[in-house]
């Protein structure tokens, strides 16, 4: 297989992990979770664009911001099947419930959804919603979608290479691995993508990158390491700073 077509098929098995769009079946070699990290950011790029076309079109509609950020938001969530909403759900439950590390990682595994999973939940989609009304306004503009649909995803593979896995088992040890060329590939297309937004790009960055070392640190010290839900945390949660952050760079469109 030629390196372009190993690109594709890396990125098709990223899109399959990270999202419900159709991309068809491979045939053949399929590339490891591992190999096809370095495409996190640009799935999560196409992610937001379908955020942003969605906003937009309801704006076009005449709604209300505030309800063109939700169905955006609505968008999303369908577009990923709620991955990262469920792992920050489980990490709020297990971080909040559980009495040492053992208890913290079973309760994580549980399909349940508790108290703690709701109010994270409800304060992160909230504040995303809110923020994004205010970005967006009358007039959507396709930036800020797909600048922090991707670097949110970027801070899930920079999560990746600093943290050890917390099981020996689950998403998080199967994408663990670390080094090589794959960690720039996925900080090049998180930059590009934010180069657009000009000096605002430098205070998105920050707010991301400063949401996912608070989730990074906390996974550390309550489990020892990432797990596919303390990915998925990192998402919601980079992904609503820097919303919080556009808001203020940025203002109202």
């Amino acid at each position: 297989m030629s390196a372009p077509a190993r690109r594709l098929a890396e990125l098709r098995v990223a899109a399959m992990l990270l999202t419900r769009l159709p991309v068809g079946r491979l045939a053949g070699h399929v590339p490891t979770l591992a190999a096809a990290r370095w495409a996190y950011p640009l799935v999560g790029a196409g992610v937001g664009v379908v955020m942003w076309a969605v906003c937009a079109g309801a704006a076009e509609l005449g709604l209300p911001p505030g309800i063109s950020a939700l169905l955006a938001v609505a968008a999303g969530v369908l577009a990923t099947g709620g991955l990262h909403e469920d792992g920050l759900a489980d990490l709020a439950d297990g971080f909040g419930g559980g009495r040492d590390r053992a208890r913290k990682l079973e309760i994580m595994r549980d399909s349940r959804i508790g108290s703690y999973g709701v109010l994270a939940l409800a304060i992160v989609l909230g504040l995303k919603v809110q923020a994004m009304a205010g970005v967006a306004g009358s007039a959507p503009p396709l930036g800020p979608f797909v600048a922090l649909a991707a670097g949110s995803r970027f801070a899930m593979l920079a999560v990746l290479e600093a943290l050890p896995p917390a099981r020996a088992d689950g998403l998080g040890h199967a994408a663990g691995e670390t080094g090589g060329w794959r960690p720039w590939a996925g900080l090049a297309v998180a930059l590009a993508v934010m180069l657009p937004l000009g000096g605002a790009a430098l205070g998105l960055l920050a707010a991301l990158a400063l949401a996912a070392v608070a989730v990074a640190v906390l996974a550390k010290r309550q489990i020892g390491g990432q797990t596919g839900d303390v990915l998925g945390a990192v998402q919601q949660v980079s992904d609503g700073a820097g919303w919080l952050a556009a808001l203020l760079l940025l203002g109202g469109g």
